[in-house]
This record gives C-alpha cells, structure tokens and sequence, in this order.
C-alpha cells in the first residue's frame, strides 16, 4: 500500500502518521562530528549507528563527553555531521543548507529543553503560539491551537499566566504544549526533568508517555536511570558510539 500521510487525534494529542507499516523513521549510519579545539581533533561522534522506528520512545544515555549532546543537535538538525548519513523519514538530511534545515525544525521537530527557554515578558499562551507565525499561521488559528494545545497538558486555567508566575512543573508543560503546537512527529527532550523535583518529574515523564501512546516518536537525553526507564528504548553511548548491544 502506497503511504499516506493523515492526520489523527487521540487522547487530545495530535499527530501526523505515516500509514506505511511500522517503519523506520531515523536511520544513522557511520555518522561522525569533529571538532578542532586549537591543534587538536575531537572526536564527538566517531561513527555512529543508530535507527529508531516511527512512534518509538527512545532514551539517550552516557558519561559526559560520550556524545550524546552532540547526537541531539545533530537529530535536532540544528548541527550537521562532519561524514556518514543521517535519513530522517526517507531524506538524508546530513548535507542539507540552513535553510532547508530549519524548515525540516519547524516541521517536523518539536523541541523540549532543561531550562524551558520560554520568554518571560510573554504569557504561556503567547510562548506556546510563537512558533506558528514561521509556520504562516494566521493570527486567529496560532491562538486557537496554543489554546488547544495548553489544554492538553492541563494548563487551561493558566494561559494568560507569565513564566515568573508559574511552578517549575508548569513552565516545562508550557514548553511541552509549545514542542507540540505544531503538530511534529518527532519530540526531541534534551535533560526535560534536570530543573524538577521527583514527584514533578514523574509528572512530565508521564505526560511524555501520552504523547508517545497517541503517535508521536519521542527521544530523550537523560543521565537519570529512572527517568531513561520510562522509555520504551535505552541507547547508550560511550566514546561517540553506541555501546554493543544497545543500538
């Protein structure tokens, strides 16, 4: 069957769905990143492998300097990898121009970060919705899906709220509605509970669950062991490679 691209809703969270049998949405292959500190090369990924399926729920772990920071960027397509090819749903990525890159960001990648970045001067509902103008939405439908999207994870009663008036908990729901606003199919977190006590956390890992059980394919970086066993995938990296058994 010829795939097709749809649009879906369940338990509140939308996402676009390619109907083409469980297929592989991130495929990595000897992918390496230098970088020249003075004389000396650093290796931050040294060919790497990697896939992750469509709606999978994958956990990057490793000591610091293993590469896993680097690997996000490069995911994120906000870095381009020095060699080895990077297919993100059938298109290789790894050589794409900024341009094309940040169109594929906006697109298809919904970001979720350790310190919210949010902007304080503007509300969650204004935050939220901030993306949409790259996107060429009117004023009226950036509203109406920021509102949408801020009830989905539980934030009704807080939209005209700024980030100063908010709980650690909320601020990161906000950035979560916001990684969500437009409608990606994949949520890249990187560290997302590093700012939240325990009982918060669990709070956002299981609102990850939800997104992830309606669709979307979520990726995490996280040094926490029992942050990384919520995923459905632990990928552990060491020395800019996956360690053996944990591609």
């Amino acid at each position: 069957m010829q795939a097709e691209n749809v649009e879906s809703q369940q338990g509140f969270f939308h996402y676009r769905r390619n109907f083409d049998a469980l297929k592989t949405l991130i495929s990595i292959e000897g992918l390496r990143k230098t970088y020249r500190i003075g004389t000396q090369l650093v290796h931050a990924l040294d060919g790497l492998d990697l896939a992750i399926d469509v709606n999978e729920y994958v956990a990057l772990m490793g000591p610091s300097g293993s590469g896993k920071s680097t690997l996000m960027n490069v995911l994120g397509c906000l870095d381009s990898p020095t060699a080895g090819s990077y297919h993100l749903n059938g298109q290789n990525v790894a050589n794409l121009d900024e341009d094309s890159l940040a169109d594929i960001r906006n697109r298809e990648i919904g970001f979720v970060f350790q310190t919210f970045n949010l902007l304080p001067r503007y509300s969650a509902l204004e935050n939220v919705a901030l993306p949409l103008i790259y996107a060429g939405l009117s004023k009226r439908e950036r509203i109406e899906r920021a509102e949408e999207v801020l009830e989905m994870v539980g934030l009704q009663d807080r939209m005209v709220h700024k980030p100063n008036e908010l709980s650690g908990g909320q601020r990161q729901r906000v950035a979560v509605a916001r990684a969500l606003v437009n409608r990606p199919s994949i949520i890249l977190a990187d560290e997302p509970t590093g700012n939240l006590d325990t009982a918060t956390s669990m709070e956002i890992m299981n609102l990850f669950g939800e997104i992830q059980a309606a669709g979307n394919t979520v990726i995490l970086v996280t040094h926490e062991e029992d942050i990384a066993e919520c995923a459905q995938r632990i990928v552990r990296l060491r020395d800019g490679k996956v360690e053996p058994g944990n591609g």
